[in-house]
């Protein structure tokens, strides 16, 4: 993501002289935050058709691809999973608690006392939901290998007995 600032805002955040004057008396009645976000979904190029290990559907994804062909991809696909709803889920809070102080300044327009803090508090609480359900998810997807885990340890337990290498008769140089 590339944050820019606000209109008349210097390079490294500084304002222009006079730039925070307001001319319009009404200043208030209306929801205009000084913030502009421009959202970059990445590189764009394709690196010899979109191959890797993304199935063919590109090299920006946060997901590996959904191939369960073995227990270590199963587990790779579950860690990756919880990892990514976890940092989602704390970026949604910050968001709900910036989004929550945006909001409560804007006034209420029947003059209502906290009035507008009553606002911002309902639509915020509906992001951070959002992110209580991102929340869930990471668990989730943890229970969901440590699941697979107890429902297929018959079938792990044989495929890793079999992989296991045979002993090699070790060589007893004391007996002569």
């Amino acid at each position: 993501m590339a944050y820019t600032a606000a209109p008349g805002a210097g390079a490294n955040g500084s304002h222009v002289k006079g730039s925070h004057k307001v001319k319009n008396k009404a200043f208030g009645a209306t929801f205009s935050p000084g913030l502009t976000v421009n959202v970059n979904a990445g590189n764009k190029t394709t690196h010899g058709g979109g191959g890797g290990n993304h199935g063919g559907r590109g090299p920006d994804l946060l997901l590996p691809a959904p191939e369960f062909n073995s227990p270590a991809q199963v587990r790779r696909y579950c860690n990756t999973l919880r990892a990514v709803a976890v940092t989602l889920s704390i970026e949604v809070a910050m968001g709900a608690e910036i989004l929550k102080s945006v909001l409560v300044p804007v006034p209420d327009p029947e003059g209502r006392a906290f009035g507008s803090r009553i606002r911002a508090h309902k639509v915020a609480r509906k992001m951070q939901r959002s992110a209580d359900a991102l929340r869930d998810a990471a668990t989730n997807a943890a229970a969901c290998y440590s699941t697979f885990q107890q429902e297929f340890e018959e079938e792990i337990n044989r495929v890793r007995h079999r992989a296991r290498r045979p002993q090699v008769p070790v060589m007893n140089w004391a007996q002569q």
